[in-house]
């Protein structure tokens, strides 16, 4: 087995195409061809199956998958340690985010990795809690920021911040900043919710129990742009942190107000598998994140509290 073969196997199962990936990586196709050939013939199993479209991983495959980005992390790690401390790194490495958390940091983020190690090549993966912490354990990702994860010992979690979720209305709702609104309040309103398979719903779910209201949810939408795009719209209305939206907020485009008796909270992790060690990408991946945090909840752009130190 060659690390030439580990590095065509990440790059076709991540494209999806053998000339995809021929063309990324300036090697004839028939080349990669052969060397994903060689490896299945080595490791005695189907690692891809071939269709018009392309190609998609076996069961079997993306098991092999996740030990190749393994081995190919600790050797981008090998390189790194032995390089010089203060110069750019090489290598890639994949964030996984919740889709709210993706719109507020991506381009600090991604600036952050232009300044300080612009070789590196970054991916940034959006998706929900539940299938991130499945993609941290299986490593086809290398850290998560989570919200409100159950505890796991199969992570290594830090806070990030505990952020404050805002009922969100259409233009003229008459919501202020200024003015919280009682939670019980929202009885009778038309309320645009994710399922309640999503964190939020429970969080919101918990807080009606605990103000002795029953919601009124006309709508389920796991998508967080069409809950902003059916409130704009006058639809209804939503709960959502105040953050990936401000600008929305500031156009008028959307109003936004507290909600108060009980407020509703997230709690945001920023969690790294256990069961390897952390990567000098990694680190310095969370201390961006850390640091985007900090500097946009002290601007007063992501309503919410830092953990204490």
């Amino acid at each position: 087995m060659e690390l030439s073969q580990l590095r065509t196997l990440i790059h076709v199962a991540e494209l999806g195409s053998l000339s995809k990936a021929a063309d990324q990586m300036h090697v004839a196709q028939p080349a990669l061809s052969r060397q994903i050939r060689m490896l299945e013939a080595e490791l005695g199993i189907r690692l891809f199956a071939r269709h018009g479209r392309g190609m998609l991983l076996t069961d079997q495959g993306r098991d092999v998958l996740g030990h190749a980005m393994r081995v190919m992390a600790e050797l981008d790690e090998i390189m790194a340690q032995t390089s010089e401390a203060e110069a750019p790194l090489t290598g890639r490495i994949a964030i996984g985010m919740p889709p709210t958390v993706a719109d507020i940091i991506s381009v600090p983020l991604v600036t952050a990795f232009e300044t300080a190690h612009p070789r590196v090549m970054l991916r940034l993966v959006s998706a929900y809690t539940g299938h991130l912490l499945d993609w941290l354990h299986r490593g086809e990702i290398d850290l998560a920021i989570l919200y409100d994860p159950q505890s796991a010992r199969s992570l290594r979690s830090q806070p990030l911040l505990h952020e404050t979720l805002f009922l969100i209305g259409p233009p003229g709702a008459g919501l202020s900043n200024e003015r919280d609104v009682p939670f019980a309040q929202l009885a009778g309103k038309r309320l645009l919710l994710p399922s309640p398979q999503h964190g939020l719903r429970i969080i919101v779910e918990r807080c009606a129990a605990e103000a002795g209201i029953a919601l009124d949810v006309a709508v389920e939408a796991d998508s967080f742009a069409t809950l902003k795009g059916l409130v704009r719209h006058g639809k209804g209305w939503t709960i959502l942190p105040r953050a990936p939206i401000h600008e929305d907020i500031e156009s008028g485009r959307l109003t936004a107000a507290a909600l108060r008796n009980p407020a509703p909270v997230r709690h945001l992790v920023l969690s790294y598998p256990a069961d390897r060690p952390v990567s000098r990408l990694a680190r310095f991946a969370g201390e961006a994140v850390t640091g985007i945090v900090e500097d946009m909840v002290e601007h007063a752009v992501w309503a919410g509290e830092l953990p204490a130190e």
